[in-house]
């Protein structure tokens, strides 16, 4: 009986003691705090990993940043760029050579198409050419004549050539028709080197008619070395 008086007293005693040993040993949720250890202090989260599609050198937008490519999407890109890059130089290039054709032939002073514009006014504007062709506003210069229907003149015929002295020599022909006749100009204009275009000869045929001289330097050259010459021999 004793035994089992003791082995009860105990058991109560325990009873009363667990409580604070539960305390003890398992502290509340709500006290206990996180503290940072030395394996996560220097870390970073992780950003969260975004599903796109693989660039390729058609696909490229530039959104992408270049730190976010791989190295197959790094090369696309520099492909991409390469290919941009010639096909702007080559723009240019084309540009500049259609700019500098275009002012040669076109806007230039000594341009083949301002040596045209130029001998058409003066034939309209001589009183001996619009006698002959008729009215000046109805004169039509134009190239020689095709008889393809899709091209109907062709384009003004012109030659430059250059003498044992390094003058230029421009030669050009044109039909002219006027609303009475129809004749054929011939232009000749020489360049010394460093300088400009200058009329050696413009003159307008019309059969059944004589000759229309606009300019004729080389006729002046010949009555000058007419006057200094004696049975054929030129005396200086």
């Amino acid at each position: 009986m004793r035994i089992l008086h003791l082995m009860s007293t105990r058991s109560i005693c325990a009873a009363r003691r667990a409580p604070l040993s539960f305390l003890t040993h398992h502290p509340p949720r709500a006290l206990a705090r996180p503290y940072a250890t030395q394996s996560n202090l220097g870390s970073k989260p992780e950003p969260p990993r975004s599903q796109r599609k693989a660039i390729t050198v058609i696909s490229d937008d530039g959104r992408v940043q270049w730190n976010d490519l791989s190295m197959g999407e790094k090369a696309a890109r520099t492909t991409q760029q390469s290919f941009n890059f010639l096909v702007i130089v080559v723009g240019v290039v084309l540009t500049g050579g259609v700019s500098y054709f275009l002012y040669k032939e076109v806007f230039a002073t000594d341009s083949k198409t301002r040596v045209f514009d130029r001998a058409v006014e003066r034939i309209k504007d001589d009183p001996n050419c619009v006698r002959i062709l008729g009215d000046p506003k109805k004169i039509y210069a134009h190239g020689e004549a095709s008889w393809n229907k899709w091209t109907r003149n062709r384009s003004i015929a012109s030659r430059i050539e250059k003498d044992r002295v390094g003058m230029e020599h421009l030669y050009m022909h044109f039909h002219v028709d006027g609303p009475v006749n129809r004749g054929i100009c011939r232009v000749h204009m020489t360049r010394r080197p460093g300088g400009d275009f200058e009329y050696y000869q413009l003159y307008l045929d019309v059969q059944g008619h004589q000759r229309i001289f606009l300019e004729n330097e080389a006729g002046k050259k010949d009555e000058k070395s007419g006057s200094s010459t004696v049975f054929g021999v030129k005396w200086w």
